[in-house]
């Protein structure tokens, strides 16, 4: 099944969230002046909806042309966790995935992804993402909301992955210990791998300067056709095209037991090169990504 948002949405008859009576400028300048209307872990559902996902509508749709696949994949209630590969020198896949969720499926679920410590040590940027719904990556974090039946992303290689340069594009990395496998196994939740293609090509990174890494204290410094050579609109996406594919559910009874340890490297071993199978398809269907 493949789909663009915008298709999803004139299906179910509109073109995005259902209008409220507040404006966005009125929700902006609510936020400002006051504290909001976020839950107790500073997820600003309003804000997110209709603020944040508008602002990435035309990124999707119109500049990367995406397509999203297999979103009947994603169950209509209750937890379940979202895996797949990383890319892009910023993250932006990550982003791109929340509002392929929210656009496309009937129930217009929301993901809560589990980021990098660094997105919570920036100013404005951490509190951006606690009100799109992120939190910090880590095993209790995972669980809680797992365990209120939350929708939970999560990307394995990490830095690994986002932070690749341009000669091993489309080259999974380590998927690490496998900690979300056990916590999908803990959480007796369905394991849903995803598949992207076309962050390598929005941002491709062509080289790493460590020691300006070092000095910023990142864990990369990228170097992109645009960037830094362009200044501040070196940051801006090249126009490629992106597939965002989810595949089947694995369901928690088939994944290893967290007490062991190799069975649980060997399923992240398995697991990765199902989605590196899957992002090779994907690449070779999609072919030129600029057309």
């Amino acid at each position: 099944m493949s789909q663009t948002p915008s298709q999803a949405a004139r299906r179910a008859g509109n073109t995005g969230p259902a209008p409220e009576s507040a404006s966005i400028t009125e929700i902006i300048k609510d936020r400002l002046l006051n504290s909001g209307q976020s839950d107790n872990n500073g997820f600003d559902r309003e804000l997110n909806d209709r603020v944040f996902m508008a602002a990435l509508r035309p990124l999707a749709e119109v500049w990367f042309r995406t397509q999203v696949r297999g979103i009947e994949n994603i169950p209509n209630q209750g937890a379940a966790l979202v895996a797949g590969n990383h890319s892009g020198a910023i993250g932006l896949d990550a982003l791109m995935t929340q509002l392929a969720i929210f656009d496309t499926h009937p129930y217009k679920r929301h993901i809560h992804m589990l980021a990098a410590d660094l997105v919570f040590e920036v100013p404005i940027v951490k509190d951006i993402a606690r009100a799109a719904g992120h939190t910090n990556a880590s095993p209790e974090e995972a669980l809680r909301l797992l365990g209120s039946g939350k929708l939970v992303g999560v990307w394995p290689e990490g830095f690994s992955g986002v932070g690749k340069t341009w000669m091993r594009r489309y080259e999974l990395q380590h998927f690490g210990k496998g900690g979300f496998i056990t916590t999908a196994r803990e959480a007796n939740v369905p394991l849903i791998p995803l598949a992207i293609v076309g962050a390598e090509e929005a941002y491709p990174m062509v080289a790493n300067v460590e020691p300006l890494a070092k000095l910023f204290k990142l864990p990369y410094f990228p170097i992109t056709p645009t960037f830094p050579l362009l200044g501040p609109l070196g940051v801006l996406p090249l126009p490629s095209k992106w597939i965002i594919q989810f595949g089947k559910p694995i369901p928690s009874s088939e994944l290893p037991s967290q007490y062991d340890e190799k069975a649980v490297l060997d399923f992240a071993h398995h697991f990765r090169g199902l989605i590196q199978n899957m992002v090779d398809e994907l690449i070779v269907e999609r072919g030129n990504p600029w057309v």
